[in-house]
């Protein structure tokens, strides 16, 4: 399996049905974004098979954006949120309190919503959607969603492990019926027979032609994914400030340090004493708060 494969999107069209898609593989990107997580396996499944859906979605970015997904329910499994950038920079969590066992992504979740949010700098608010969690596996609560918001017909092929993660989009067309009545379907059927081992090991070209062999395929040039978690220490900093000088020395007294959690990028910022004097070096009395 040649690296160069993975870590990457790559859009397709069946030029002579007028059905487009894309496929998504993930390897080294998607160990790292789990490095540290522990999450057990069926999460390492539904927040991979999510990570694959966001990306199959994001590649269609035109201009400037993000895109962030999240699933948010009241089973065992509260969250799953990713988003990512029209460069296809990732970043993504599950949030999960005790080991949820084996079950369908409808299981894990239980009831809930699917929150989309797309942000473009030419946009003068960000758009949102949010539609009931309806379907028992992460393919089919998107495919409902293609559904509710009127968009056109569309199925989605998911595969997530521990090393990888990788997706099949389908998106019909408006011309697809005027090409070929029959043409929407019989593409279903043969992305239908593709399995989890397939969408891991195969590179798009490899697949599209093993699925597709009969059909006019035209591969577009493929679009690399990166994780993308960068430190934000001023970020945080600008955090305290705004709570005040008073509640966080009131915070550093009960325990000795402040400790910021960036769940999204599994990532502390450790504030002592000294770090918490410098920050407010220019609010602080002349004496510092005694800390005990």
């Amino acid at each position: 399996m040649s690296e160069d494969c993975e870590d990457r999107v790559n859009r397709f069209l069946l030029d002579d049905l007028d059905i487009g898609g894309a496929v998504v593989r993930l390897g080294p990107v998607w160990q790292t974004m789990l490095a540290g997580r522990d999450y057990p396996p069926a999460v390492v499944g539904v927040l991979g098979e999510m990570t694959a859906t966001t990306l199959l979605l994001g590649g269609k970015l035109k201009q400037p954006g993000r895109l962030t997904i999240q699933l948010r329910g009241d089973g065992a499994v509260s969250l799953l949120v990713i988003d990512c950038d029209e460069r296809l920079r990732i970043r993504g969590m599950a949030r999960c309190e005790q080991d949820p066992g084996e079950g369908s992504a409808r299981a894990l979740l239980g009831q809930g919503q699917l929150l989309m949010s797309l942000d473009m700098p030419s946009m003068r608010e960000p758009y949102q959607s949010i539609v009931p969690l309806d379907g028992d596996s992460i393919a089919e609560i998107f495919e409902h969603y293609f559904r509710q918001s009127d968009q056109q017909p569309a199925r989605f092929f998911l595969a997530a492990s521990p090393a990888g993660a990788a997706g099949l989009f389908l998106q019909k067309l408006p011309n697809a019926d005027r090409r070929d009545a029959d043409g929407w379907a019989r593409i279903e059927a043969l992305a239908a027979t593709v399995t989890a081992a397939e969408l891991l090991a195969l590179p798009a070209e490899t697949l599209l032609r093993r699925l597709f062999r009969d059909e006019t395929t035209r591969l577009f040039p493929a679009r690399p994914v990166a994780y993308n978690c960068p430190e934000d220490w001023e970020k945080v900093r600008a955090l305290l400030r705004s709570l005040g000088r008073d509640e966080v020395y009131a915070a550093l007294r009960e325990r000795g340090e402040i400790v910021i959690k960036d769940d999204i990028c599994n990532r502390d910022y450790r504030f002592d004493a000294l770090a918490i004097q410098e920050l407010f070096a220019d609010t602080a009395p002349s004496t510092p708060p005694t800390l005990h």
